[in-house]
Order: C-alpha cells, then structure tokens, then sequence
C-alpha cells in the first residue's frame, strides 16, 4: 500500500503522519508531499528517513492513497490530478465537502456508502465530526428537529501561526497575528470568515455538513463559533430537540453503546468531558447530558474531541482503513 500524506509538514500532516504510526497502517512506502518551500526535507517515520517530494512528483508515482491535508486551493487543484492516475484521495480540506457527487464521510456513520469509484472522498470539518459522531445513534432513534450549537475552539484548528500567537501573548512578546485580536485571556466569536448571511463560514459548516451526514435535509439548525485559548480541542454546547419523547437514562446508554464515543457525564463526582483530556485521544467525549426544562423533547449535552485527532488526521485515517479492509482500494503495478 503506496501512501502519499500531501501537506505532509504541516500541523494536521504531522498527526496524521503519527496516527498513521500508531494504527500501523498497512504502508509500504510512505510518500511525503509538501509544498515546493519544503521540498527536499527530510522527515522521520517509524524509524525511516523519507524526503519531502512535490506535487507533481507524487502524482507521477501514482500512490495507493493520498491523505490531503494542504489547503481547499491544493485539493482542488491537485486531487482530481490524483484521482485520475487511480489514487483514491481523502481529503481534509472544505473544498469537496458539499459537492453533490463527493462522500462526506464519518466510518461510524456512513462509512458503507463509499464504493471503489469514490476517489474523491471529503474528511468533514473537525467540529462537524465530533458533533455528528454523538448525534448520529440519537437522531436514528428519536429523530432530531432541531440543534442550537455554541462552540468553543481550539487555536489549533486555525494552525501553526494561532498557537504562536498565544505562545507570544503568553510571554509578553510581540509576534505575527493569527487572528484581528489577542487570544490570550480572551474570546473571540468568529472562526473563518464571515458570509453574507453574518454566520461565519464555520458555522455554516455545522448546518451543511450535518445535515449531509445524517442525511437529513429537515433539521433546522443555527450555530455560533467561538475561538478560545486552548490547544487540547474543540468543545460544543449542543440543544437538541427531537421528534419524539426520550429517556435520559436511555440516551446516556445509547451513547455509552456507540463505537468511538465516550460518556463522562456524574455530576457528583465533578466529571465531564474537557479539552485538556481529550488531547491526544479518538474518542468523542459526552457529558452535561440533562433535559432542557424550558421544553419539551429537548435535550442539552457537552460534546468535546481533539480537533487534530477524531477532527482530523484519525477520522481521515479511518475512512483509509475502511477503503483497504473492504477492498476498496486497488493496489497498482508502477513501473
């Protein structure tokens, strides 16, 4: 299995790279894909020394796999090129997400959607994943009429320049801005930039993305995007109103059940989920699950993931594994 990771040096690169390491991904040759600044770098996987190649280099090897994780004006412009050399791309990036002919893919949810022609397959958005992975066994059993999402974000999504602004501000020293204002000690409430609608273009990743996972066009949804001061991961206060009566007892035990989440929920022993405990691990953390007293069928809950994992590199991992165990994926003879 010929693995190209293009954006290979770059924060979401370099989880994917270790991910890859963890899982022991079937690979055989690992090709690492950057930008022509980063070209000819050298970098470490299980132990080997790999170099850094370009685009074009790596679509004329004609790998297995591209796990694309560059930018949406990379993958526009260089996944088809893959694709057309019978790479099967998985891309991290928004620019195929909602194309009416793309899969936007979560394993556990739609995984058994994807067929070997899919050879351009979009990784959803980090807060979408994490959202959907604890909605998803809700909405099958009592059906979901409508979501109010507030979230709180980790600096990491934005990328490297974020973390250093923080870093900066941390230490009292004057560096690039990642964002309009400081983030240390603050709060800003706008992720991405701003459509003509005034949500901003993260937040209406959480309608669309959604509602396109859970197939499910009817459900109203409205959200607000909050960057904070935090690395760990991203944390999502979600209201829930569903179609039908529930039991909370039930929905914890649904959840507890379902693959790739985990309930941290006793509010006598102060648990819940929070970013500083998700950093590092794939699994959707839930907790805060209660009733919303103000009406009927609805339901509030914490949801919390590493971004850069389950939000990310692991989630594009997954969609990998699923192709390859599935046969999915055809290894090619290049001379």
């Amino acid at each position: 299995m010929r693995v190209a990771v293009v954006g290979a040096t770059g924060m979401v690169g370099n989880v994917i790279l270790k991910t890859l390491e963890e899982r022991n991904f079937p690979i055989t040759e690992l090709i690492p894909v950057a930008s022509e600044r980063s070209v000819g770098k050298k970098i470490l996987f299980k132990g080997n020394e790999y170099t850094v190649v370009g685009l074009q280099t790596a679509v004329e090897l004609q790998p297995d796999i591209a796990l694309f994780s560059a930018g949406g004006d990379t993958s526009l412009a260089w996944a088809p090129k893959f694709a057309e050399v019978g790479t099967t791309v998985v891309d991290n990036s928004s620019a195929w997400r909602m194309d009416a002919d793309k899969k936007l893919v979560v394993p556990e949810i739609n995984a058994n959607s994807l067929t070997e022609n899919d050879k351009i397959i979009a990784n959803p958005n980090c807060s979408t994943i994490q959202l959907v992975m604890a909605l998803a066994p809700l909405h099958k059993k009592y059906g979901i009429k409508r979501l109010v999402i507030s979230t709180y974000q980790s600096i990491t999504g934005t990328g490297v320049k974020a973390v250093q602004q923080l870093e900066n501000e941390y230490n009292n020293e004057k560096g690039e801005m990642a964002y309009h204002y400081p983030i240390h000690r603050n709060a800003i409430p706008h992720c991405d930039v701003f459509e003509e609608n005034d949500y901003t273009k993260e937040e209406m990743k959480l309608v669309r993305e959604t509602q396109k996972i859970l197939d499910d066009r009817s459900i109203a949804i409205t959200a607000t995007a909050v960057r904070i001061p935090v690395v760990g991961g991203h944390s999502e206060s979600v209201n829930i109103e569903f179609e039908n009566e529930f039991d909370v007892a039930e929905i914890r035990k649904i959840l507890n059940d379902t693959s790739g989440v985990t309930v941290q929920d006793n509010t006598d022993t102060n648990t819940y989920p929070m970013p500083i405990y998700a950093e590092g691990k794939d699994d959707v953390f839930v907790g805060r699950i209660r009733r919303d007293l103000s009406q009927p069928k609805t339901l509030n809950a914490w949801i919390v993931s590493d971004n850069l994992r389950k939000g990310a590199a692991t989630n594009a991992i997954q969609i990998a594994e699923y192709l390859v165990e599935n046969n999915l994926v055809k290894n090619k003879v290049v001379s």
